[in-house]
């Protein structure tokens, strides 16, 4: 017995690079990660974004937000407006990325890493938004350059 009330075999080691510390407690030995995984990792972020005594909605309130500007866009686009149901869902997404990049905690926003998630966020609604602007008839935003790609695609 060695009076910490732990006996070597109730410690039990997880992984290869845990070891028990001198508490009998299991420890990581190094910063590696094991050969295999065996949970899930919760992303960077994907705590929760308001106190855990807070009701559901108020804990999830950045993919709340952004899920219903989505659905708002959605409905917009079905009543027929669509260039500004489409250029919302554009800017809802991009205001995902920007929520990803400034708070801290977005819960359920956060998939992936940090990064990951801004440059998807972004990229997705940066494209949504930017064909939002160009759809036809009467296009907001005339870039030339693209117009002119269609015309030999087409024509040729």
């Amino acid at each position: 017995m060695s009076g910490t009330g732990v006996e070597p075999e109730d410690v039990e080691v997880r992984d290869a690079v845990s070891v028990p510390d001198a508490e009998g407690r299991p420890r990581r030995a190094t910063r590696r990660f094991p050969l295999f995984t065996r949970d899930t990792a919760r992303p960077e972020g994907g705590g929760r974004a308001a106190p855990r005594d807070a009701p559901a909605p108020a804990r999830q309130w950045p993919i709340l937000g952004v899920l219903t500007a989505v659905g708002v866009g959605l409905l917009l686009t079905a009543l027929d407006q669509f260039r500004s149901g489409t250029l919302l869902i554009g800017v809802a997404l991009l205001a995902g990325g920007v929520l990803r990049w400034l708070v801290p905690d977005v819960g359920m926003l956060a998939v992936r890493s940090r990064f990951t998630d801004m440059v998807t966020y972004g990229v997705l609604g940066s494209a949504i938004a930017l064909l939002a602007l160009m759809v036809q008839p009467n296009p907001w935003l005339v870039i030339p350059f693209l117009k002119d790609t269609l015309h030999f695609t087409v024509s040729g």
